[in-house]
């Protein structure tokens, strides 16, 4: 597909928890691809964003919205009705990666290694523990670490700190905390990228961690036995099938290396909308394998269709 006088519209912004964040990736995204020679319209989506898209009357979409509303299927569900080719995954895929439940359900169908867990209200989880320590307690469907709970082994914390967290969801997900080093990888279409190594500098790999400047380190590739490595590669391309996810995906792990380097690997989650800052993953990924941020924001235009 010629980009030749093609007019992109970017979605970012929006009214999720991660607004911030994606306003920067839409940014970021916009202007890679007035580079790259499209016409490009940043559209700040609210709740008429319908109405704004018949105006506006792109070619495509590139859709850089995160979190609820941008990549639950929703924003998807709007742009199929109007029949805008669109970037990323369609509507079940986004709906069922950011439905923790329900994606991990799909993950240990297709044989992923996934911890042990439980969904529940948050009204219940806070009654009292219901797993044994260590564990975790994040929302079903937020992303970028919003609301997570960490339960350590001899906490004198009680669940019911959870009540304070003042998320949206009123859905959580009770895991089994897993020690070790946290790796992701980026999914490309139907490639495995790199597998990166987070080293966060605030104790885990939360929100500040993601996006605040010297929040985290990443090390690509990772340094890490090459067994584990490519098992990370081939697991992250079999999350995003499984899922049936479009365009680029990316998937984390976490690698209990305590016990010996063999350890345990386990598959977090899947983001169907990796963030596309200048501190992102999927970005430097692509560079560490000679794709520029410019050559990915261009391949995923040149991806874009309906029925994803």
């Amino acid at each position: 597909m010629s980009n030749s006088g093609q007019h992109v519209a970017v979605l970012k912004g929006g009214w999720s928890a991660e607004r911030d964040v994606s306003l920067v990736s839409g940014g970021a995204c916009a202007d890679a691809l007035r580079s790259e020679g499209y016409k490009v319209t940043e559209i700040d989506a609210d709740r008429s964003i319908a109405a704004t898209l018949a105006e506006v009357k792109p070619d495509v979409v590139f859709n850089a919205l995160h979190g609820p509303w941008g990549e639950d299927g929703t924003i998807q569900g709007i742009l199929e009705v109007l029949d805008i080719p669109y970037t990323h995954s369609g509507v079940l895929a986004s709906a069922l990666a950011m439905d923790k439940g329900r994606a991990k359900a799909i993950f240990r169908d297709a044989g992923l290694p996934v911890a042990e867990s439980k969904v529940m209200t948050r009204a219940e989880a806070a009654r009292g523990h219901h797993m044994p320590l260590p564990y975790v307690i994040k929302p079903v469907a937020e992303g970028s670490s919003v609301g997570v709970f960490i339960f350590e082994e001899n906490t004198n914390k009680s669940p019911d700190a959870i009540l304070e967290a003042g998320a949206s969801d009123d859905m959580v997900m009770i895991e089994d905390y897993v020690p070790g080093r946290e790796l992701t990888v980026s999914v490309m279409g139907d490639k495995a990228l790199a597998v990166t190594e987070i080293i966060s500098h605030t104790g885990w790999y939360d929100y500040e961690a993601k996006y605040a400047e010297g929040g985290s380190s990443h090390v690509v590739p990772a340094d890490i036995p090459s067994s584990i490595y490519n098992e990370c590669l081939e697991l992250a391309l079999k999350a995003h099938n499984a899922l049936g996810c479009r365009g680029v995906s990316r998937t984390d792990f976490l690698w209990d290396d305590t016990k010996g380097e063999s350890g345990r690997l386990v598959v977090l989650e899947t983001n169907t909308q990796p963030g596309m800052t200048p501190t992102s993953l999927s970005p430097e990924q692509a560079q560490s394998v000679g794709i520029s941020f410019g050559d990915l924001v261009r391949w995923m235009v040149e991806d874009t269709s309906c029925g994803r």
